[in-house]
């Protein structure tokens, strides 16, 4: 993958930040000397910013809560005069067939998953210039249907869909929106898969592994920076896609 140019510092907004793939992303993003906020429900986002330097700024943020979330997007530009890049990548799973998935459940991963990408962008517009980015963090499951995976499956189905709306109507702005989607990725959300269960989906892979948090970072922090691109859809799923 040819990376793209680094003309000057950006500041970026990841949410979902205190492990796995947000984390990951925000380590990538200053590992290329940009500054990073680290957004997330617990403190240990706190700590993570921490480690990652004078460069990342850690806050508690709750994305189902709009006014939290606008909280954080104006602390973000008055320390450091803007967003240039928003990644929503904050999520909940909560699986079960439709006989037993309950109204809770469902409603959680909604509010989690779709509307809280739809409150930070909100929240990031009045920061966002001409040239910035905001790249979803899609799912498999929100492309191909899975049994038992009606409410994280609808969540991310909305949010490709969301992300088609935006990248029309935020053009105008200069602003671009593309979706990235993730494979089977080790982190955190895959740890609690069965070893059998896990064993099936690699099969199903053409490459014949799962993804890393770092592989997958990195295509983050290129379709962040590609400048005629939006509206997109990438997949880094190891080939997943082409035989579902």
């Amino acid at each position: 993958m040819t990376q793209q140019p680094k003309l000057e510092t950006r500041r970026w907004v990841v949410t979902g930040a205190s492990r796995g793939l947000g984390l990951a992303i925000a380590r990538i993003a200053a590992s290329h000397g940009d500054k990073v906020a680290l957004f997330a429900r617990g403190e240990k986002v706190l700590d993570e910013a921490r480690a990652i330097g004078d460069n990342a700024m850690g806050l508690i943020v709750d994305v189902t809560d709009p006014a939290s979330v606008s909280d954080a997007c104006a602390k973000v530009a008055e320390r450091w005069g803007g967003i240039d890049v928003l990644v929503n990548n904050a999520g909940l799973h909560r699986g079960g067939l439709i006989g037993s998935l309950s109204q809770g459940d469902w409603q959680a991963v909604i509010d989690t998953n779709l509307s809280g990408p739809l409150n930070c962008v909100r929240a990031a517009l009045p920061y966002l210039g001409a040239g910035g980015s905001i790249v979803n963090i899609g799912a498999v499951v929100g492309l191909r249907g899975f049994a038992g995976d009606a409410a994280y499956g609808a969540s991310k189905a909305g949010l490709a869909g969301l992300t088609q709306v935006l990248a029309i109507e935020l053009a105008r702005s200069g602003i671009r929106v593309n979706l990235v989607i993730p494979g089977m990725v080790s982190t955190e959300m895959t740890a609690g898969i069965s070893a059998r269960a896990k064993a099936r989906l690699i099969e199903s892979i053409p490459l014949g592994r799962e993804g890393t948090a770092d592989e997958l970072a990195n295509v983050v922090w290129w379709v962040a920076g590609s400048p005629y691109m939006t509206g997109s859809t990438i997949s880094n799923d190891g080939g997943l896609l082409c035989k579902l």
